[in-house]
């Protein structure tokens, strides 16, 4: 008889990207092999038939913790499946796995990302004020007091040391499956055809430039470290004026602004804005270096992405993709954004063709395409299912 999963999510729509992309990509893979997988959302689009949702009628912009604890309760009491596995902190579920990581960490980091001592200051105890993420943080703080709670899957390494770091939870309350993407994305070559000419043309490129192209792709460009590499691209134009690199920025940040920034740098043009991206295969298709040098990511989509098309790619420390590469032979890892001396050095590194082939040799011969895979993810959590199920007995 298949094993019945039920995944907990706050909301079903993959154009959100991440946590929601991710989810419904890990449900299909688990499917695959041949789970029987339901998500359970308090909101969203119901898309399939393996999706329910369960608080569609409440008319606040997001769901309550409790509403929403309320509601899956009844669900569970109605319904039975072998594995609860939440991304949401629910003490009831057999496995927790935060896409976002930890509360505690994502609060720090976000505070970080301001570069600013007393915005920094500012943001952290306003973020701390915050009742929601109080509340969420609240209940992920007592899922791992709990001694029978619930198995926490880290996204990454990172992950793992922020669950030991803040909330001194056991080693072995926590399983290591390192996050994945769907590697079979196909891409529009058209599209891709289509945005490569509009780049070029922005850019004032010729069909001789043999431009470096570098990939920004996020929608909060503060977290992802913008503000940080266009700095660094501004310490190239100054002191590198030679070396042919470019910078494309997609997703659905403060574009504005942004561009105010990269004018008074003298920036305007070495960057081109295109917003956001339907398909980002289509996007990597046409560049040379994913760049991601973020401020917090507990395993970025992103540079997997890059990664599973066989694209360099270079971001830092806090990014638990960090642990699916291996520095200076597959991309470049900065130990934070706001060392611009160090990002400019490995945006240097990265701007010569001969450098981007030898990693692009590297990449295909490491097979990383099967690591930074989903359904390398979903076997791990299978084999984590069954380990749990065995525990109490019932397999």
């Amino acid at each position: 008889m298949k094993m019945k999963i039920a995944i907990i999510i706050e909301r079903v729509d993959i154009s959100l990207g991440g946590a929601e992309r991710s989810i419904t990509e890990l449900a299909d893979a688990l499917q695959a092999q041949g789970l029987d997988v339901t998500i359970l959302a308090a909101q969203g689009n119901r898309g399939s038939d393996n999706v329910r949702i369960l608080c569609n009628g409440c008319l606040r912009k997001r769901t309550g913790h409790a509403a929403f604890e309320k509601a899956l309760r009844h669900h569970l009491s109605q319904n039975s499946y072998d594995i609860v596995h939440s991304a949401l902190p629910f003490s009831f579920a057999q496995v927790y796995q935060p896409r976002g990581g930890s509360y505690a960490e994502t609060i720090i980091r976000s505070a970080a990302s301001y570069e600013n001592a007393w915005m920094t200051s500012f943001k952290r105890m306003t973020a701390f004020a915050n009742r929601r993420r109080q509340l969420l943080m609240r209940a992920e703080a007592a899922l791992c007091r709990e001694p029978g709670g619930p198995v926490v899957a880290a996204l990454s390494q990172y992950v793992v040391d922020q669950f030991i770091t803040h909330y001194q939870l056991d080693a072995q309350r926590i399983a290591l499956i390192r996050n994945g993407v769907k590697v079979c994305r196909p891409v529009d070559q058209g599209a891709a055809d289509q945005l490569k000419a509009r780049i070029r043309t922005e850019l004032k490129l010729e069909d001789s430039d043999r431009a470096i192209l570098f990939l920004f792709a996020a929608h909060n460009f503060r977290l992802k470290g913008l503000g940080a590499l266009l700095r660094a691209m501004a310490d190239l134009r100054r002191d590198k004026p030679e070396l042919p690199c470019y910078l494309v920025t997609a997703g659905r940040g403060d574009v504005s602004s942004y561009s105010r920034i990269a004018r008074r740098l003298g920036l305007e043009r070495r960057i081109t804005f295109v917003g956001a991206v339907n398909n980002i295969q289509d996007a990597l298709s046409i560049v040379d270096v994913a760049v991601l040098p973020t401020f917090y990511d507990p395993a970025s989509r992103f540079i997997l992405e890059a990664l599973a098309l066989n694209i360099p790619v270079i971001t830092t420390r806090f990014n638990g993709a960090t642990d699916l590469f291996v520095d200076n032979r597959h991309g470049h890892v900065i130990d934070s954004p706001t060392h611009i001396s160090a990002l400019a050095e490995a945006l240097v590194h990265m701007s010569c063709h001969d450098t981007i082939e030898g990693m692009k040799t590297a990449i295909a011969q490491d097979n990383l395409v099967e690591d930074v895979s989903i359904d390398r993810a979903a076997t791990e959590l299978i084999d984590l299912y069954g380990s749990i199920l065995n525990r109490k007995g019932r397999h």
